[in-house]
């Protein structure tokens, strides 16, 4: 019996693709499409030819019964399916992205990045912005508290301090990557750092506020001082520092006040995508009863990958590529030497990415961009996705090197935060899942296995 492949992540999926999976001949799979059981379209590259949507397919290889039909289903969804574990904190439904049952995009022209945390992490939102707002002010005031970080429960002035001076000490090297500082600035709090066995939710929210401050002064840089007016009094109060947003921290760091809106609305729709590959890394790590800064650091780290956050580099080479040997070209050779466009088209968006909609909305796209997709999705027949959009965005801005990459890390770490809470609250135990050997059989018993070098010839 013929081994079924795991399916490949991308949204339509070429016949030879769907028989593998199906494991039936050619009829039965034309039969479905025509009962409208699978939806099918031309092929952009050869409109001879179809293509075959992937979730339609792997959902009439659940509905059959037998091992066959279980280990291809097993195999195309460690690859890409189905969610393997419950999680009630973000999906994408009919097209639509999911935060506990209300629509990011929807959310993104008013809600803030903390309002997310907030609403993920299913308390009141530990974050600097929500300082000012939390009815801390004149206790904060009359003790001369300066530092937003302490006022925001991060604990004894020592604790705030050390946590500060931290995440203040990578943002020096400019030339570092976000990631890199990121993971510098946790690792200075990781032996710091309680399991997340046997503690209480609100205690783990205390500390899902501690790491994301920590990640976020690393990846912007110090709190900036926005102070009130004194009073009108002879002698007036230590002035408190109201901290900004930190959509206002990255349009200030970047010295692009205009587009904290941009920016803001950015940093919502990328704040969570359910079990995406570095959001399963974060919550293997917290299985174990690891610590929610160890689950960021697992989630950073898988951030890191071309395929995953990192996709805006590779739409960095295509666009330098296009300014080369012009766009048309550049983006059929990328297609002729098998390169994958990853900015074009996503598996959960087979009608386009929502949250590239919500961005590419508010921009005039820079010309190279404008005409790089319109030609990726002439010959693709994929629209732009989310990274392009964080793509444009940022060449739009004129925003520094690594600004998407800093953009998707600040955001996606909230996600993380929450999937870590949701893990260490719901979880049975470690996630382990099993392996389908493919290696050698066993040793023979009573002879004795030969090393290379005793092999003759």
């Amino acid at each position: 019996m013929p081994k079924p492949n795991p399916a490949p992540a991308k949204a339509w999926i070429t016949a030879a693709e769907a028989l593998e999976l199906l494991q039936v001949r050619a009829q039965t799979l034309y039969a479905n499409v025509s009962r409208g059981r699978i939806r099918a379209r031309p092929d952009a590259a050869d409109p001879r030819r179809s293509r075959y949507h992937h979730a339609d397919v792997l959902a009439l290889v659940r509905a059959r019964p037998g091992r066959r039909a279980v280990a291809a289903v097993a195999s195309g969804a460690i690859a890409w399916g189905d969610p393997v574990m419950p999680s009630a904190l973000s999906t994408v439904v009919d097209g639509r992205l999911l935060y506990r049952g209300q629509d990011a995009c929807a959310l993104s022209p008013q809600a803030r990045l903390e309002d997310v945390a907030a609403l993920l992490w299913d308390g009141p939102p530990p974050l600097p912005a929500a300082v000012g707002a939390a009815g801390i002010g004149d206790a904060a005031d009359a003790a001369g508290v300066d530092n937003a970080a302490e006022a925001a429960g991060v604990g004894d002035a020592a604790e705030a301090a050390r946590v500060g001076n931290a995440a203040r000490a990578a943002p020096d090297h400019a030339d570092t990557d976000p990631v890199t500082r990121a993971l510098q600035a946790l690792a200075a709090r990781l032996s710091h750092e309680l399991p997340t066995l046997h503690r209480s939710r609100t205690v783990l929210q205390q500390d899902a506020a501690r790491v994301f401050l920590t990640v976020a002064d690393a990846l912007i840089g110090s709190q900036p001082a926005r102070r009130r007016q004194g009073s009108s009094a002879k002698r007036p109060p230590p002035p408190m520092p109201l901290p900004m947003s930190v959509s206002e921290r990255l349009a200030s760091a970047w010295g692009r006040p205009q587009a904290e809106a941009l920016l803001r609305r950015a940093l919502v729709v990328l704040a969570d995508h359910e079990l995406n590959a570095s959001t399963f890394a974060c919550r293997v790590a917290v299985s174990t009863g690891a610590s929610l800064a160890a689950g960021v650091v697992a989630g950073l780290v898988t951030l890191s990958g071309p395929l995953h956050g990192n996709a805006a580099a590779a739409l960095e080479q295509l666009l330098a590529s296009a300014r080369r040997v012009g766009v048309e070209r550049s983006v059929r050779d990328a297609i002729a030497q098998g390169h994958r466009l990853g900015a074009w088209g996503h598996p959960l968006y087979p009608e386009g990415d929502p949250r590239a909609a919500a961005l590419l909305g508010m921009l005039r796209l820079p010309p190279l961009h404008a005409e790089l997709s319109r030609q990726a999705e002439a010959m693709l027949g994929e629209k732009p996705n989310v990274d392009f959009a964080l793509s444009a965005l940022c060449h739009s801005l004129q925003l520094p090197a690594h600004a998407a990459l800093t953009i998707f890390a600040l955001a996606r770490t909230v996600g993380w935060l929450a999937h870590g809470l949701e893990q260490a609250q719901t979880g049975g135990g470690p996630i382990r899942p099993r392996a389908r050997y493919t290696g050698p059989g066993p040793a023979v018993p009573g002879l004795q296995t030969m090393t290379p070098s005793d092999r003759p010839g």
